[in-house]
């Protein structure tokens, strides 16, 4: 089993290499029984304890967000990713991800204080803890007897969290550290019984991480909760620390370590975001479309109007897409971990090793995930119309929530220079083969295009030429960039973000074609007409996007012959035989869910 995962599995970040085939992806159509019973539990507690008191969780009711954690300690879905010999459940990373979507949805409140327990509240101490800090402290994290927070963030140290100025210092005896300082934006922070700080001993480069428990009698005390937009009755407060003794033994891993735990925590955390994601999407898109069908203007139900149902087809679509891509890579890096242990790692070992694998997968969907959250959210609200912007509806309060998604576990802006940056460097490093691969395209441009038509029959035929040529304006660009700047590209911001904008549409649209591929092989093209739709609707936007982008790169990039050179290569590689009808799949979408009551893919 081991040297066929091996030989299938893509290495975080080759996708852009590399032809991935669809029997070698796992889409949510794979989950098995046990997935499927732990997602349908899920969800009907989320139905019955958090969503059917939706409205309560707007009036700043911080006790019932505890409640709900507590309730979900006592069901095991704290623990879903903790081995059994912690505490918890030891269910794989699909399956930790599977939970994280279906209780998060909701609402904003939980959802936070789920992802930062289960998340940077719990990980950290699991990943990184030895033997003795995890049989201490991540039993009782996992049964939700004890809850998480995570103290990084300073006033002056938001995304350069390295540059933070608590303190950390030696006692003379050397038997423990006395931490001063102060932390913001704390997840969790009022009913957290256990506190991971990151601190400065002396005068280090980086951070080192404590395990502290929250004692108000050992110098650490709270501010008020925070006035936000959104998460209401997520508990949101500055935390500060004067001369708190830790003991020596509470340093989580090595001193100076703490950066790096800091940025493995997030990146666990930027996928498992990803998902949380997704059922806010699909409770939000059940909602427009019932009031879309129960609305009438006109006398004619709003459901019926071209421009709602435009707005409900493309809500399902970035749905659909996103569901695509998240799971295709959770289920990779849950191979990548397999594989670890299987050559000798432990788990810990190994679940860091593997997710840090895919840190550009991670950082591609907590962008688009974040941002699609954001864009249903909106719609939703416009095809509510004025009750959209009343409180009396889900949609106002969810559009809120949405907006910090694109803040926190990195900004989207970082994120996007982070996913580019890692490939960059995994390109230099040879891990993934960028170099060769981006002269082959300049040779490629250099020489007579080919006239012949290709066999464009089967289902996808098309899209597929497409995705190769897509992937090769993406060399195109980064070789054109590398060439003009050579290593002082990390400067150019705008440059990159706009580079790993397309690289993020890359991989959702190949993620998509691939699932709808995998499906249509063993269910029948007939029964996925709607998802065919979607696959080849996305696709369409994303060419359009790409497109755009790339031509104002060219442009501001190249001068005279090698702007005219560049600007007839992505003319050649933006080209559709045979162009889709935008219009018809949107309606065609949009008719299959609005009949059906709810997204139903």
């Amino acid at each position: 089993m081991k040297e066929t995962i091996e030989k299938e599995i893509t290495r975080g970040g080759e996708f852009v290499v590399k032809e991935t085939q669809s029997e070698n992806i796992f889409t949510p159509e794979d989950f098995s029984d046990e997935q499927k019973m732990m997602r349908d539990t899920v969800k009907e507690f989320a139905d019955r304890e958090i969503w059917s008191k939706k409205e309560e969780f707007e009036k700043k009711n911080f006790q019932l967000t505890l409640d709900v954690m507590k309730k979900a300690g006592e069901l095991g879905f704290l623990g879903v990713g903790v081995p059994e010999e912690y505490g918890g459940l030891g269910m794989s990373f699909t399956s930790t991800m599977l939970v994280c979507d279906y209780i998060s949805g909701s609402s904003g409140s939980t959802s936070t204080a789920f992802g930062a327990h289960t998340g940077i509240g719990t990980m950290p101490i699991l990943l990184y803890g030895n033997e003795e800090q995890k049989n201490k402290y991540v039993p009782k994290l996992a049964s939700g007897e004890h809850f998480g927070a995570y103290c990084l963030t300073e006033p002056g140290a938001g995304s350069d969290a390295n540059s933070g100025k608590t303190k950390a210092v030696l006692s003379k005896d050397k038997s423990h550290y006395l931490i001063s300082g102060q932390k913001i934006w704390i997840s969790n922070a009022g009913f957290a019984d256990i506190l991971t700080v990151f601190a400065k001993i002396e005068d280090d480069k980086n951070l080192t991480a404590f395990i502290v428990p929250n004692d108000p009698d050992n110098g650490i005390s709270m501010g008020n909760e925070e006035e936000k937009l959104g998460l209401n009755s997520s508990s949101t407060r500055q935390v500060f620390f004067n001369e708190t003794k830790v003991p020596t033994e509470n340093m989580l891993s090595e001193r100076g370590n703490g950066f790096k735990i800091a940025m493995n925590a997030l990146n666990i955390g930027r996928i498992k975001l990803a998902a949380a994601a997704l059922d806010a999407e699909r409770r939000i898109i059940n909602s427009s479309i019932n009031y879309a069908k129960e609305r009438v203007q006109f006398n004619t139900k709003i459901s019926e109007f071209g421009a709602i149902r435009e707005k409900i087809a493309t809500m399902a679509t970035d749905i659909y897409v996103g569901e695509s891509a998240t799971y295709r890579a959770a289920k990779d890096i849950e191979d990548r971990i397999k594989i670890l242990e299987d050559s000798g790692k432990n788990h810990q070992e190994a679940e860091l090793k593997g997710v840090e694998e895919y840190v550009i997968e991670c950082s591609m969907l907590k962008v688009a995930i974040s941002e699609d959250l954001q864009n249903i959210a909106d719609q939703g609200i416009q095809i509510f119309g004025g009750m959209g912007y009343s409180k009396e509806t889900p949609m106002e309060s969810a559009w809120r929530d949405a907006r910090i998604a694109r803040i926190y576990e990195g900004t989207n802006e970082i994120n996007r220079l982070v996913a580019i940056g890692m490939l960059i460097k995994k390109g230099m490093k040879g891990h993934v083969d960028l170099i060769s691969k981006a002269e082959s395209v300049a040779d490629e441009l250099t020489g007579i295009p080919s006239f012949e038509i290709p066999d464009l029959s089967r289902v996808f035929n098309e899209e597929k030429i497409i995705l190769k040529n897509l992937k090769k304006i993406f060399l195109m660009l980064s070789g054109a960039g590398m060439k003009k700047f050579g290593l002082n590209i990390e400067k150019e911001q705008e440059v990159l973000m706009s580079i790993s904008d397309i690289m993020i549409k890359i991989y959702l649209s190949e993620s998509a074609i691939l699932r709808t591929e995998k499906n249509c092989n063993r269910y029948g093209e007939e029964n996925q007409k709607g998802q065919i739709a979607m696959t080849q609707l996305y696709l369409y936007q994303s060419v359009e996007l790409i497109s755009n982008k790339a031509k104002e790169l060219i442009i501001s990039l190249s001068n005279s012959e090698e702007q005219k050179f560049l600007l007839m290569g992505l003319k050649r590689f933006t080209k559709y035989f045979n162009y889709p009808k935008p219009l018809e799949l949107k309606r065609k979408i949009a008719k299959m869910v609005i009949d059906n009551n709810s997204y139903c893919f």
